[in-house]
């Protein structure tokens, strides 16, 4: 495991909470900057940059590693900025201010983190999954929906959630069925799937 804490990742963590913005869960990003490691992955794609948390977290975690990542609101991505600014991370990591449904990116990654708006995950995929070198992977968050996924329809009360949660079980149905790729799931945070490119 991959143990990094300092009181600059506590103070984004803490801001995180305050404002409602949702990060990686600390066993989900332990998984995610073991696998880096392990994997020898140098390039990410990061879709869904949030404040910038798991990307300065998977930097840290491998010295080589460079990182594109995408935001589509502002106030996110100017505190994503700041945060990457405060770790001399600039060089390493390169944010876009965009909607990653609108982005077209020519380079290749060896892996593509998608954390973003979980009913886009398909769309992501398939846009971005031309973006992965050979064998590279594809990792996404949040299969678990903060266990929602695994509940009853019925038990679930709003509709938008409903709507949502319909989306991820789509998703990893999606993923199931991709004869392109093979998944692994894993119930860590939020629940946890990595696909690698056959």
């Amino acid at each position: 495991m991959v143990k990094i804490e300092t009181t600059e990742i506590t103070k984004i963590k803490n801001y995180a909470i305050e404002n409602n913005i949702p990060i990686m869960m600390d066993d989900g990003i332990d998984f995610l900057t073991t696998f880096i490691i392990k994997n020898h992955i140098n390039s990410v794609l990061e879709i869904g940059t949030a404040i910038g948390y798991s990307a300065i977290m998977m930097a840290l975690s491998n010295p080589l590693l460079k990182i594109t990542s995408v935001e589509r609101d502002e106030k996110r991505y100017l505190e994503a900025l700041k945060n990457i600014k405060k770790f001399n991370l600039e060089e390493r990591i390169t944010l876009i201010f965009k909607d990653a449904t609108d982005l077209n990116l020519d380079d290749k990654f060896d892996l593509i983190f998608l954390d973003a708006a979980k009913g886009q995950n398909i769309n992501f995929f398939k846009s971005f999954s031309n973006n992965l070198n050979d064998k590279g992977f594809i990792i996404t968050d949040n299969l678990s929906f903060h266990g929602l996924v695994e509940k009853k329809e019925e038990e679930i009360e709003s509709k938008n959630v409903r709507s949502l949660v319909r989306k991820i079980k789509e998703y990893i149905t999606f993923l199931e069925e991709n004869n392109s790729f093979e998944t692994k799931f894993y119930h860590i945070g939020d629940g946890i799937s990595v696909s690698q490119k056959k």
